[in-house]
């Protein structure tokens, strides 16, 4: 099935943990042409498999365990051979990534946490002042409960499964600020930037912190991380000038601090901010909508790892035949890649996933073997 050979060591690929938001995982060499990862919201486990994803499911191992057993029973059950969220990948189960969802830098400083039985977790405090804006200081993570607590977990998971495997989800800087700030953020940088850059190198000095911190753990269990990935996902919301003017400076920070390096850019048109991104040296991972420029991405990221975010909303409403246009159009002018299919709700039938990660196959079967990088 036109796997392709490891070229490029820095590169990472799509990765969707069970019960999990996405995050990034390095290429392990044996990725297709067109390489399918699929993953399914809370929801869908909540409502297949009776998982609980309130705080329990975020602060308890043992009980994570016992979900990624059903989870991954349900999974093999409804697709065979189907290797998805690592339910057959044969390696000790991943109880890091996912816990907290989204909001693991909101509480550590300091916002509360709301949590629901099938959806992940939010953030569920006020706006930042302005006064708290410029008292902001990056926390002391040696003295962090509640970033104390998460490698706590990670005694517990190495005892239950042998290791530390998995990833925390930081988001990206202006994700984590939006989140702190609200809205107010985006005028921020307009009539206050001072303000806004001083909560941008808070949350940059607290991702760099927690990720080294938790690879250095990690590393006494035998796993052994040189990567960070950040999240753009609401990069849209400023001009591409705005981008390289505020923000990728501190994401060229985040690059400075690490081996490897991607970029989650969501689901949106990424042609605004490529030129930005083709700044970042060595970038492992980029990931677009549908609508973007494929050509362009393919030319400036000859060496990255890019991916296709197909959403679920695509996956349910669309016939197979349009489906079918746009994996071949994928496959001519993006491939090699990754083919996202996150966030599957409960109204996207079995079949219709089990036709978009069969159509994958094809297509690399079709266009792999010449095309191969």
């Amino acid at each position: 099935m036109g796997h392709r050979k490891l070229t490029n060591s820095h590169q990472l690929r799509y990765y969707i943990a069970l019960g999990a938001p996405p995050t990034r995982t390095p290429v392990d060499g044996t990725e297709p042409f067109m390489r399918p990862e699929a993953g399914f919201n809370p929801s869908w486990f909540h409502k297949y498999c009776g998982i609980d994803f309130s705080s329990r499911w975020h602060a308890d191992p043992d009980y994570r365990l016992q979900c990624h057993r059903l989870m991954s029973d349900e999974v093999e059950r409804r697709f065979p051979g189907r290797n998805i969220g690592g339910a057959n990948d044969g390696k000790p189960p991943d109880l890091i990534t996912g816990i907290y969802g989204c909001v693991v830098l909101p509480a550590m400083f300091g916002q509360s946490i709301k949590y629901f039985p099938d959806k992940w977790p939010a953030p569920h405090s006020q706006p930042l002042t302005d006064e708290q804006v410029n008292s902001l200081s990056p926390p002391d993570l040696d003295n962090n409960e509640f970033f104390q607590g998460i490698l706590n977990q990670l005694d517990k998971i190495e005892q239950l499964t042998g290791t530390a495997r998995g990833y925390i989800n930081w988001q990206g800087v202006l994700n984590i600020a939006f989140r702190l700030r609200g809205q107010r953020i985006f005028m921020d940088l307009l009539d206050a930037p001072d303000r806004a850059h001083h909560i941008f190198e808070c949350v940059t000095t607290t991702i760099v912190q927690g990720t080294k911190k938790l690879h250095e753990r990690q590393k006494k269990t035998g796993v052994d991380e040189k990567f960070a990935t950040i999240a753009n996902c609401v990069v849209n919301m400023i001009s591409a000038d705005h981008y390289e003017e505020h923000l990728l400076p501190y994401d060229l920070k985040i690059r400075a601090e690490f081996k490897n390096f991607g970029i989650h850019n969501c689901a949106w048109v990424v042609d605004p901010y490529m030129d930005g991104y083709a700044t970042v040296p060595n970038l492992g991972y980029l990931d677009m909508g549908i609508t973007s420029d494929f050509k362009k991405a393919k030319r400036l990221f000859p060496s990255t790892r890019r991916n296709i975010l197909y959403t679920s909303m695509d996956l349910a409403n669309k016939s197979e035949d349009e489906i079918r246009t746009d994996f071949e159009h994928i496959a001519r002018e993006l491939a090699p890649c990754d083919v996202g299919l996150p966030d599957i709700e409960i109204d996207v039938p079995d079949e219709r996933i089990l036709f978009a990660m069969d159509l994958c196959e094809e297509l690399s079967d079709k266009y792999g073997e010449n095309k191969n990088e």
